[in-house]
């Protein structure tokens, strides 16, 4: 699995590194490390358990080891463990020297043409609507939106998936599909596609992992840590990546690649 290979990666960056804060808010949920490097995951709620106390395993994180809690996100019981882990692995990958795509003529530095048919696995609408009228179809998959009517008429069920990825040149996927282990099945639909993104703030940044997979751009986000108790604070209201966007530090890369260790 590929949640195996990120978890492979990012060991390194792990040893000897525990977890000195956290917060799980509705939405996303924050990680610091003992480094003071921070980490953000989105909150998967739609498959969550309703009732009180049903998620114990969150009130003994703080001082264990980071390795421990980052392979929640391979064997966590829930989205919301799973989640946990992923927010460890996006806060390790701040170790890694990693450069910038050059997305100053393109946008997320992909060539695209008025033929191509883009798919979204996840709604994003900034993403949605960078793509308006440049291309010739954009498909929009969330399980998590209830209501029909996404950017383009709807977003469509996730039954057509099957039929719709395959005919796609460009594809994005959220990083909560790592959360859910629904990437590899994904994977294999995007038979005819140039380019796979892996894109939000749960995207764990840790190209190696990334080798071979047809992924071919990771765009998550690093964190400033010296604005890490505002960064919890609008996550422990409830907040969005809307509220905490401006202290985010987008990275995005291209042409995975073999990344060689410092």
């Amino acid at each position: 699995m590929i949640i195996e290979r990120v978890l492979e990666e990012a060991t390194p960056y792990l040893e000897g590194i525990n977890i000195k804060d956290a917060v799980i808010g509705i939405s996303l949920i924050g990680m610091e490390l003992s480094n003071n490097h921070v980490g953000v995951s989105y909150v998967l709620r739609e498959n969550l358990k309703s009732g009180c106390s049903i998620f114990p395993y969150a009130q003994d994180i703080l001082g264990k080891d980071s390795l421990e809690i980052a392979e929640w996100a391979l064997t966590g019981q829930d989205d919301l463990q799973r989640s946990i882990g992923v927010a460890v692995l996006t806060a390790a990958s701040r170790s890694l020297p990693l450069a910038d795509a050059d997305t100053s003529i393109h946008p997320f530095s992909i060539e695209i043409t008025p033929e191509d048919n883009v798919c979204l696995i996840g709604y994003i609408p900034q993403v949605a609507n960078m793509f308006n009228g440049m291309v010739k179809n954009v498909f929009i998959f969330d399980r998590g939106v209830s209501q029909k009517g996404g950017i383009f008429g709807k977003v469509l069920p996730e039954e057509e998936q099957k039929d719709i990825l395959p005919k796609c040149e460009i594809v994005f996927l959220s990083g909560t599909t790592v959360i859910n282990h629904s990437i590899e099945e994904l994977l294999s639909l995007c038979k005819n596609a140039r380019e796979i993104v892996l894109i939000g703030a749960s995207t764990p940044m840790f190209p190696n992992a990334f080798v071979g997979t047809g992924v071919s751009i990771l765009a998550g986000s690093w964190w400033d840590e010296g604005k890490k108790d505002k960064i919890f604070r609008n996550i422990s209201l409830a907040g969005g990546i809307s509220h905490i966007s401006k202290f985010a530090i987008k990275k995005k890369c291209k042409g995975i690649k073999k990344l060689v260790r410092k």
